[in-house]
């Protein structure tokens, strides 16, 4: 992915956060010298700050997002049952642009549009071989009501809805008729081990320096 191609993401997520009423926390004009400052810190090792990818597809507009993580806790804390075991993050999903199906193992999360559009999402539970299964519908919790998709998984949200995902559902999304603002409230997120994508993909793009970087991904730390 090239530079300028994430430069720009960053960018129109700003401008999208902002339209949404979303302010974000200092750490978000941090350059490359402030994160290195900062490696012993909180906000360096949970990996805050700025994240996009295309996979590693070369097609960022059709399979990629923007995300950026507000906070988050530890793993560790996580798997004993207490202290800081939360995470935050908000995400631009552009007009059919793609996050391709995948699943965690840890991570319960929910997924809240905040707008303008609609968030399509196709959600499957796992078959027998740990796969999606598309044979049925799936059976989700949707602002405290469970809701059944129909057999081709398709469930839409619109702007204040959401969806709660639990580790076994496969799950893909993308903004329907428009660009869409999407706020992530789940347990600790680890995307360096507990992304499990149908198609084996990496989770990180590979960038080419084609222009000057103002802020370094979490990728980059």
């Amino acid at each position: 992915m090239k530079r300028s191609e994430i430069e720009a993401a960053v960018a129109a997520a700003r401008t999208a956060f902002a339209e949404a009423g979303l302010a974000l926390p200092p750490f978000a004009d941090w350059d490359h010298g402030v994160w290195r400052e900062t490696a012993d810190s909180h906000a360096a090792k949970a990996r805050l700050g700025w994240d996009v990818t295309d996979f590693r597809l070369g097609d960022f507009t059709r399979k990629g997002l923007v995300l950026f993580t507000l906070r988050n806790g530890d793993v560790a804390e996580l798997k004993a049952g207490r202290g800081f075991c939360y995470c935050e993050k908000a995400m631009l999903v552009g007009n059919g642009q793609v996050t391709p199906m995948h699943h965690h193992r840890l991570k319960v999360e929910d997924i809240i549009v905040r707008g303008p559009g609609t968030l399509a999402l196709e959600l499957r539970h796992a078959g027998p071989d740990g796969k999606p299964d598309r044979s049925r519908g799936t059976r989700v919790l949707s602002d405290g009501r469970w809701r059944e998709t129909d057999a081709d998984g398709l469930l839409c949200l619109r702007p204040g809805e959401s969806v709660t995902l639990p580790p076994d559902i496969w799950h893909s999304f993308w903004g329907n008729g428009g660009p869409v603002v999407v706020g992530e409230v789940s347990s600790v997120n680890d995307d360096v081990t507990d992304n499990y994508f149908e198609e084996p993909l990496p989770r990180f793009p590979e960038i080419e320096e084609d222009a000057p970087a103002t802020v370094p991904l979490v990728s980059e730390r």
